[in-house]
Protein backbone atom coordinates (compact mmCIF):
# COMPACT_ATOMS: atom_id res chain seq x y z
CA UNK A 1 0.00 0.00 0.00
CA UNK A 2 1.04 3.24 -0.83
CA UNK A 3 2.22 5.29 2.14
CA UNK A 4 3.52 8.84 0.28
CA UNK A 5 0.40 10.50 1.79
CA UNK A 6 1.19 9.51 5.35
CA UNK A 7 5.06 10.82 5.18
CA UNK A 8 3.54 13.59 4.00
CA UNK A 9 1.48 14.03 7.16
CA UNK A 10 4.10 13.03 9.03
CA UNK A 11 6.24 16.00 7.94
CA UNK A 12 3.06 18.56 8.70
CA UNK A 13 4.25 19.87 12.30
CA UNK A 14 4.30 22.60 14.23
CA UNK A 15 7.15 24.79 14.15
CA UNK A 16 7.63 27.46 16.06
CA UNK A 17 11.47 28.40 14.93
CA UNK A 18 10.84 30.51 11.85
CA UNK A 19 12.66 32.57 9.74
CA UNK A 20 12.93 34.51 6.35
CA UNK A 21 15.13 32.30 4.59
CA UNK A 22 12.21 30.45 2.07
CA UNK A 23 13.41 29.88 -1.24
CA UNK A 24 9.81 30.48 -2.77
CA UNK A 25 8.87 33.42 -4.30
CA UNK A 26 5.87 35.69 -3.36
CA UNK A 27 4.16 34.76 -5.85
CA UNK A 28 4.67 30.96 -5.96
CA UNK A 29 4.00 31.08 -2.22
CA UNK A 30 0.32 32.55 -3.29
CA UNK A 31 -0.12 30.32 -5.70
CA UNK A 32 0.61 27.24 -3.16
CA UNK A 33 -1.58 28.53 -1.02
CA UNK A 34 -4.49 29.13 -2.99
CA UNK A 35 -4.61 26.51 -4.81
CA UNK A 36 -4.57 24.18 -1.05
CA UNK A 37 -7.51 26.27 -0.36
CA UNK A 38 -9.02 26.17 -3.53
CA UNK A 39 -9.04 22.08 -3.44
CA UNK A 40 -9.76 21.75 -0.19
CA UNK A 41 -13.97 20.31 0.57
CA UNK A 42 -16.12 22.37 2.21
CA UNK A 43 -20.01 21.22 3.16
CA UNK A 44 -22.34 21.62 -0.25
CA UNK A 45 -19.00 22.73 -1.88
CA UNK A 46 -20.45 26.27 -0.52
CA UNK A 47 -16.52 27.70 0.00
CA UNK A 48 -16.92 29.56 2.97
CA UNK A 49 -13.10 30.02 3.59
CA UNK A 50 -11.66 33.36 2.53
CA UNK A 51 -7.64 33.88 3.28
CA UNK A 52 -5.46 37.36 3.57
CA UNK A 53 -1.86 36.56 2.63
CA UNK A 54 0.70 38.71 4.11
CA UNK A 55 4.04 39.74 3.44
CA UNK A 56 6.56 42.45 4.43
CA UNK A 57 5.42 45.66 6.64
CA UNK A 58 1.69 43.81 6.31
CA UNK A 59 3.07 40.40 7.95
CA UNK A 60 5.37 42.77 10.73
CA UNK A 61 1.89 45.19 11.50
CA UNK A 62 -0.21 42.12 12.40
CA UNK A 63 2.38 41.23 14.78
CA UNK A 64 2.78 44.39 16.43
CA UNK A 65 -0.89 45.00 16.75
CA UNK A 66 -1.50 41.70 18.61
CA UNK A 67 1.19 42.80 20.88
CA UNK A 68 -0.56 46.12 21.16
CA UNK A 69 -3.79 44.88 22.10
CA UNK A 70 -2.62 42.00 24.03
CA UNK A 71 -1.27 44.67 26.54
CA UNK A 72 -4.66 45.59 27.84
CA UNK A 73 -5.32 41.85 28.69
CA UNK A 74 -2.46 40.37 29.74
CA UNK A 75 -2.05 41.19 33.82
CA UNK A 76 1.57 41.87 34.58
CA UNK A 77 4.19 43.52 33.16
CA UNK A 78 6.28 40.45 33.51
CA UNK A 79 3.85 38.16 31.62
CA UNK A 80 3.54 40.91 29.29
CA UNK A 81 6.73 40.57 28.04
CA UNK A 82 6.68 36.98 27.59
CA UNK A 83 3.86 37.32 25.73
CA UNK A 84 5.60 40.04 23.14
CA UNK A 85 8.49 37.14 23.02
CA UNK A 86 6.25 34.75 21.93
CA UNK A 87 4.62 36.83 19.18
CA UNK A 88 8.18 38.61 18.25
CA UNK A 89 8.48 34.39 17.16
CA UNK A 90 6.03 34.99 15.12
CA UNK A 91 6.86 38.48 13.73
CA UNK A 92 10.01 36.96 12.98
CA UNK A 93 8.42 34.49 10.07
CA UNK A 94 8.13 35.23 6.20
CA UNK A 95 4.53 35.93 6.46
CA UNK A 96 1.26 35.23 7.66
CA UNK A 97 -2.19 33.77 6.41
CA UNK A 98 -5.30 34.97 7.86
CA UNK A 99 -8.27 32.69 7.72
CA UNK A 100 -12.26 33.51 7.34
CA UNK A 101 -15.20 32.43 7.30
CA UNK A 102 -17.49 33.74 4.58
CA UNK A 103 -20.58 34.07 7.31
CA UNK A 104 -23.03 35.40 4.28
CA UNK A 105 -22.50 32.31 2.41
CA UNK A 106 -23.22 30.46 5.34
CA UNK A 107 -26.59 32.54 6.64
CA UNK A 108 -27.72 31.61 2.77
CA UNK A 109 -27.27 27.98 2.58
CA UNK A 110 -28.83 28.06 6.26
CA UNK A 111 -31.78 29.99 4.20
CA UNK A 112 -31.71 27.49 1.13
CA UNK A 113 -31.31 24.37 3.03
CA UNK A 114 -33.31 24.90 6.10
CA UNK A 115 -33.74 21.17 7.18
CA UNK A 116 -29.75 21.41 7.47
CA UNK A 117 -29.89 24.94 8.84
CA UNK A 118 -28.39 24.15 11.96
CA UNK A 119 -25.34 22.41 10.62
CA UNK A 120 -23.74 25.14 8.43
CA UNK A 121 -22.08 26.74 11.33
CA UNK A 122 -19.94 23.69 12.01
CA UNK A 123 -19.76 22.94 9.10
CA UNK A 124 -18.03 25.88 7.97
CA UNK A 125 -15.86 24.79 10.49
CA UNK A 126 -14.90 21.85 8.84
CA UNK A 127 -14.30 23.75 6.04
CA UNK A 128 -11.33 25.67 7.76
CA UNK A 129 -9.91 22.76 9.55
CA UNK A 130 -9.51 21.58 5.72
CA UNK A 131 -8.46 24.50 3.90
CA UNK A 132 -5.81 25.15 6.73
CA UNK A 133 -4.66 21.63 6.94
CA UNK A 134 -4.38 21.47 2.79
CA UNK A 135 -2.30 24.72 3.18
CA UNK A 136 -0.15 23.90 6.42
CA UNK A 137 0.51 20.08 4.83
CA UNK A 138 1.19 21.79 1.23
CA UNK A 139 3.87 24.52 2.81
CA UNK A 140 5.57 21.32 4.86
CA UNK A 141 5.71 19.61 1.31
CA UNK A 142 7.52 22.10 0.01
CA UNK A 143 9.55 23.14 3.00
CA UNK A 144 8.36 25.98 4.41
CA UNK A 145 7.27 25.77 8.15
CA UNK A 146 4.08 27.20 9.80
CA UNK A 147 1.89 27.14 13.28
CA UNK A 148 -1.32 28.21 13.59
CA UNK A 149 -2.68 30.64 16.14
CA UNK A 150 -6.05 32.15 17.39
CA UNK A 151 -5.42 35.42 18.73
CA UNK A 152 -9.20 36.03 17.31
CA UNK A 153 -11.78 37.92 18.69
CA UNK A 154 -9.73 39.69 20.26
CA UNK A 155 -7.47 41.34 17.15
CA UNK A 156 -10.47 41.19 15.02
CA UNK A 157 -11.84 45.15 14.98
CA UNK A 158 -7.93 45.50 14.15
CA UNK A 159 -7.22 43.33 11.64
CA UNK A 160 -10.43 44.37 9.84
CA UNK A 161 -9.44 48.09 9.72
CA UNK A 162 -5.99 47.33 8.66
CA UNK A 163 -6.85 44.88 5.97
CA UNK A 164 -10.31 46.75 4.56
CA UNK A 165 -11.89 43.18 5.60
CA UNK A 166 -15.38 42.64 4.66
CA UNK A 167 -17.74 42.96 7.85
CA UNK A 168 -18.86 39.48 6.74
CA UNK A 169 -15.73 37.47 6.81
CA UNK A 170 -15.32 36.33 10.78
CA UNK A 171 -11.49 35.63 11.35
CA UNK A 172 -10.91 32.08 12.71
CA UNK A 173 -6.80 31.55 12.76
CA UNK A 174 -3.53 33.01 12.10
CA UNK A 175 -0.89 31.05 10.22
CA UNK A 176 2.43 32.19 10.63
CA UNK A 177 5.04 30.57 7.97
CA UNK A 178 8.80 30.65 7.25
CA UNK A 179 11.77 28.99 6.99
CA UNK A 180 12.46 26.04 9.59
CA UNK A 181 15.32 27.31 11.93
CA UNK A 182 14.90 24.69 14.28
CA UNK A 183 12.53 21.11 13.85
CA UNK A 184 9.79 20.18 16.08
CA UNK A 185 10.01 18.03 18.88
CA UNK A 186 8.66 14.50 19.38
CA UNK A 187 5.33 14.45 19.06
CA UNK A 188 3.22 11.70 21.37
CA UNK A 189 0.01 9.69 20.55
CA UNK A 190 -2.28 8.31 22.73
CA UNK A 191 -3.10 4.77 22.35
CA UNK A 192 -4.83 3.07 19.31
CA UNK A 193 -7.34 1.52 21.59
CA UNK A 194 -8.42 4.78 23.27
CA UNK A 195 -8.75 6.14 20.13
CA UNK A 196 -9.72 3.63 17.59
CA UNK A 197 -13.21 1.62 17.03
CA UNK A 198 -13.17 -1.38 14.19
CA UNK A 199 -15.96 -3.94 13.51
CA UNK A 200 -15.29 -6.09 10.43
Amino acid sequence: MEKQFIQLQTKRRTIYALGKQVKQTNSELVALIEAAIKNAPSAFNNQTTRAVILFNQYHDQLWDMTADRLKTEVPTEAAYQKTVAKLNGFKAAYGTILYFTDTDVVKQNEADFPLYAANFADWSEQAQGNAQYSVWTALAENGVGANLQHYNPLIDDQVTAAYDIPANWRLRGQMPFGSIEAPAGEKDFMADADRFKVFE
